[in-house]
Parts: structure tokens; sequence; C-alpha cells
């Protein structure tokens, strides 16, 4: 089936730093104010920018990863996000080509670009050259036939001077000029060890960072121009994903009745979470409730099982370690057998103690943080049964991080990772299923509906 078109553009650069995030944002943040509803999407596996994309436009911000979700998802996932919005705007990852490493076009820009039949945007920073910018330009847009560049936004141009030089190169590489912004006028937004500062933990100081984001594309952009590319974007093939599970008639809603109440861990310290998470959980007859580890002294009444993602515990490693009764809640949880799912610093915060401060103790293990940076996707399989996942279910993951545990793996491991980088990691015990591997549910939604059942049997 072939969707209704929604208006699109993705927004990609030659490479990492040339404005993605000022450029997407913004654009994401002007359209808005112009009274659109705008869909806010994130190529790749990155937490942190949807959180700004959510900021600027007041939706959900979504990922689009062709590597942790399949290629035949991204389209359906891109539905199900836009559905009811006027136009959408997607974030690229990295540079337009680049992706997973050693697969070719997997995960890049241009293949998300491609499977959306989408217009891109080329972002070019501009400080360090003038006519060259044609040649560069041409190159990438003739690199790959499929990938249709509609024009270029021109970042950190030092004067009129270098605007007009610009200008007249590209026009004989026939490329339009979308946009230019200046380099004097520059918008700041915090980062630190494993990238932009989260949203949740500056949210004033965020809401400045997107208005002068938007104030900044809205000055230098053509917007009209803009929206009239978006419009060029041709149909999408296939139908919106759904989380709720497939039937012989279309999905099926779980019977009536109240359902296991499951607790997700929130706030400053845990903001790293896709939002496919929650909704493939709630389609599965789970009530879910948010709560925040650095402020709550005890889980949500009724709790049955427990979901931690990823974000910064070492950040707020002394908070987390300071708030006794929880962490006694959480161990208490996981002692009775009740499913307990833990990606990344969820890991950490199980473990006995993180940096030398006491954390959960549910594992017995330790958590510190290094030097080394441990970034990559990994294709991954359960080694044994847990409460996420049957033995031989093959999911694929993302790690990063620059923390380290010991042991990396306990006498029941979460998952064994192929490739190159062959070993067992994590941790299966009773309920306890703990990982680095950060994943995305909507490619395996049955681990979501057996964390459900395992949940409501427990």
């Amino acid at each position: 089936m072939v969707s209704s078109p929604v208006p699109r553009l993705v927004v990609a650069a030659p490479s990492s730093g040339s404005g993605k995030t000022t450029v997407a944002t913004g654009l994401m943040a002007a359209f808005a104010a112009r009274g659109l509803a705008v869909s806010p999407h994130k190529v790749g596996p990155d937490y942190i920018d949807p959180g700004y994309h959510a900021l600027a436009t007041g939706r959900t911000g979504r990922n689009l990863d062709a590597y942790l979700c399949g290629p035949e998802l991204i389209a359906p996932l891109f539905l199900h996000g836009a559905r009811g919005c006027d136009l959408a705007v997607v974030e690229g990852v990295m540079g337009l080509y680049d992706g997973a490493a050693g697969e070719g076009e997997l995960a890049s820009t241009a293949q998300v670009a491609k499977l959306l039949r989408a217009p891109v945007v080329l972002v070019v920073d501009a400080s360090a050259q003038s006519r060259s910018v044609a040649a560069l330009v041409h190159g990438f847009t003739s690199w790959d036939p499929g990938v249709r560049i509609g024009g270029v936004i021109l970042n950190k141009v030092g004067s009129d001077r270098h605007e007009e030089l610009l200008r007249e190169a590209l026009d004989s590489a026939g490329v339009p000029v979308l946009g230019v912004l200046r380099r004097a006028r520059p918008v700041e937004t915090p980062s630190r060890h494993l990238g932009l500062v989260p949203v949740a933990e500056r949210q004033s100081a965020a809401t400045g960072s997107v208005a002068a984001m938007a104030a900044l594309v809205s000055d230098g952009c053509d917007l009209a121009a803009l929206e009239a590319l978006a419009r060029t974007a041709g149909p999408v093939p296939g139908d919106p994903w759904s989380p709720l599970p497939p039937g012989p008639d279309g999905p099926v809603r779980p019977a009536g009745g109240p359902g296991p109440r499951i607790a997700v861990a929130g706030g400053p310290a845990f903001t790293f979470s896709y939002a496919e998470h929650t909704e493939l959980l709630t389609a599965a007859g789970a009530e879910v409730v948010p709560f925040d580890p650095l402020r709550a002294e005890r889980l949500p009444d009724g709790t049955a099982g427990l979901v931690v993602g990823g974000g910064f515990p070492e950040v707020y490693a002394a908070e987390l370690s300071a708030n006794e009764p929880l962490r006694a809640a959480v161990a208490e949880l996981a002692a009775s057998g009740a499913p307990i799912a833990a990606e990344c610093a969820g890991l950490l915060y199980l473990c006995r103690e993180l940096d030398g401060r006491p954390m959960c103790g549910v594992l017995d293990a330790t958590a510190r943080m290094t030097e080394r940076l441990t970034l990559g996707y990994r294709d991954a399989v359960a080694v044994g049964d847990s409460a996420l996942a049957a033995a031989g279910t093959r999911m694929r993951g993302h790690e990063f991080h620059r923390t380290a545990v010991e042991p990396g793996a306990g006498p029941a491991p979460a998952w064994g990772v192929r490739g190159r980088d062959r070993r067992v990691e994590g941790f299966v015990q009773r309920g306890v299923h703990a990982s680095y591997l950060h994943t995305h549910w909507a490619s395996e939604p049955g681990v979501a509906r057996r964390f459900v059942e395992r949940c409501r049997t427990s």
C-alpha cells in the first residue's frame, strides 16, 4: 500500500559538526511557529537530539534507525510518528553517506532519505571555503542518483562578500541556496562526554536555545522555499506502524481488565528511551507509570515490573546513591523475581556501586567511569531465556558509554555479541535482564509482550 504523502525534508550535511542539529531544530520550531503541526524525526540511535526536537514542535521526537529496526520499518515508523501532521523534518546523522561501519549505506541518512522518498537539504559549513563549495556540493549531489538534494543551507558565512562568492559558485553548480547563516550568531547548546546535555537537565535554558535556533533559521532561510521543497516529496510506501499485535483481521487489542503496572524510570538521570517502547508496553495491556529515581523514595504503588533505560547515572551518582529508600525498593523488587529490564544506565544503577558510591546491589558487579568511549552497533542473540527474550532471539543493539562494568557478564549472560567482537555480555538472574545494549523493541515487538506477560504472572 502507498500512504498519502506527508510533506517532508531530510536535513543532512557532508560531515558531523556542520550544523545539522541547529538547522533541523530551528526549522522545526520555525515551521511550528507558523501554525504547522510538525513531526520531528532523527536518523540513527541518538536519544538526545529528539528531546530538542520535541521542545521545538510539541510532539514526541522519534528515531529512524535502519540498523536497529531494519530498512523495512523506516517508512512505517515514519508514518506512525507523522500521522496527522502538516510537515515532517528529519535530522540526519553524521555525514550524508555515513552509515553502519562496513555495511555500505545501511543506517545512513542517504538510505533513510531514499526509503522515505524525501528531498534532502544539505547544510554546509562554509567557514573556510568559497568557490570550492561548488565542487563539494557537486560531489554530494552526484554520488548517488537515488538521493535528491533539493538545496543547500550555508552555515558559518563570514560576510556579505563571502556570501556573494558562495552563491556565485553554487549558481554554476545548479543547486539552489535556501538559506545563509552567519558565523557571528552562534547558538549555545552545552555538551559533555556523550554529546549535548539533554533537555530534561536544562529545561529552561534548552527552551531558550531552541528559540534562538528558530530565530536564526527564520532570519537566514527561505522558509517558503523550504516548505515548497517538502511538498515535492512523493507518497511513502507502506502502512503506519502499530504497537498493537497483528491479527488475521488487523491489530488486536489486549483483553479488558487491569493490566500489570510497569514503572519506567525517567527524569534527568534516565533520559534515553524510545517512545515506541512505552507504546508497545501499553498496547500489550500494561499500565505504564513513569517515575524519577532522583526524587521518588519508593516505586509506584503496585509495581509489577520495572524498566530502567539509558541516561547519565554517572553524572547523578551521588544523588542516586543518597536515595537509599528507592535503592532498597528496587533491590526488594528484584529479589521478589519481578521482571526488570535495564539498559546501559539501568545496568549501572543495578550494580553494587558506581564510582565507589552504593547503588541498588541487585547485580554482583561494580561500575566506573573510564576515559574510553565504547561506541557502535552490535548484532546480538539472547543466550538463554529471560523475562525479556526467549533463548535464540536475535536483536540488533547499540552501545554508547564511557563506563565499564566488572565483570562484564554474569553466570547467565544477557546477550551473545556476534561478529568480530564475539563475546557475551550482561546479566540474567531471576526476573532481571540487564545489559549495555540499547535496543529498539519495534524491531522485535514480542519482547514487550513477553515482558508484560511475565509482569502479569510473576
